[in-house]
């Protein structure tokens, strides 16, 4: 579905230099601090930048190629854009019936209805998880085959957050062919959504693995330094030194259930590979 290849972007401060798939009807999670190049990797999915070298391909043609129908197919939810703060849901809705051939007024609007989103209020008297939701709303209403979701929970509460992956979530079990790229900073989102990880850092991939595989094989091991000095070095992913002696990420944890009965071998999240794998050496 896409595919950057070696896809490279300079500016004066920041370098990115990716290699990334979303396969077919996958949904992908790109993971990272702010600022680490996540939303520059979907600017450049979308053509909204151009590249210095490498490759972007998106339903098989290069990202600056895409003809209108091809755009028609891809669902966008951007954490900084929108429809004017002045519209109305109702407003977007007629908007939207010009824009895209396949727009579901009905189902839009009572969508709108079903999340809490007033069709007759103008959006900037929305909350800003109301406001995500109808992004997310929006992104989804067209039949799209590719949806990219740039920082759809950011700054929301938690309750807010569990009812835009909701959304996701729905959508995407009635449509076994949709390919998803979502991005975000809370990991945890993503634990349960997404079916593989990538962690970008300083506009670099430091790590892709399936999400089933860092929640089932990678641990955190807490030594004193004596025994940090009799791990087995090639097992060790990361570590960060700590009071009591090292924090270690593992991608072999049941050899360490195994093998090292009195250790502290606990399970690694997403949140937890993120500060590792970034801030540890």
């Amino acid at each position: 579905m896409v595919s950057e290849r070696n896809l490279t972007k300079n500016y004066r401060d920041f370098s990115l230099n990716v290699t990334l798939d979303i396969p077919d009807g996958q949904i992908t999670g790109l993971v990272g601090k702010n600022g680490a190049g996540k939303t520059t990797v979907i600017k450049a999915m979308l053509g909204l930048i151009r590249p210095d070298g490498g490759s972007v391909t998106v339903f098989g043609k290069d990202a600056s190629a895409l003809t209108t129908e091809d755009k028609q197919k891809i669902g966008v939810a951007l954490s900084d854009s929108g429809f004017s703060n002045y519209l109305t849901p109702a407003d977007c809705a007629k908007i939207l019936d010009k824009m895209y051939d396949h727009f579901d007024k009905p189902a839009f609007l009572k969508a709108c209805a079903r999340y809490g989103l007033p069709v007759d209020k103008q959006i900037r008297q929305f909350s800003t998880g109301m406001k995500a939701k109808l992004r997310v709303l929006v992104a989804m209403s067209h039949d799209a085959k590719l949806l990219i979701m740039d920082e759809p929970t950011a700054g929301m509460d938690v309750e807010a957050r569990n009812e835009v992956l909701d959304i996701i979530r729905t959508y995407l079990t009635e449509r076994e062919d949709c390919s998803v790229l979502i991005t975000s900073h809370i990991a945890t989102d993503l634990e349960g959504l997404c079916d593989d990880i990538y962690l970008i850092h300083q506009g670099k991939i430091l790590l892709h693995e399936d999400t089933d595989v860092i929640l089932s094989e990678y641990g955190i091991l807490k030594v004193d330094d004596q025994t940090f000095d009799k791990l087995e070095q090639n097992t060790i992913l990361s570590c960060k030194k700590e009071a009591f002696g090292y924090r270690c990420l593992t991608n072999q944890k049941q050899f360490y259930l195994e093998n090292y009965p009195g250790m502290v071998v606990e399970n690694c999240g997403i949140d937890d590979l993120i500060l590792l794998m970034t801030g540890g050496k």
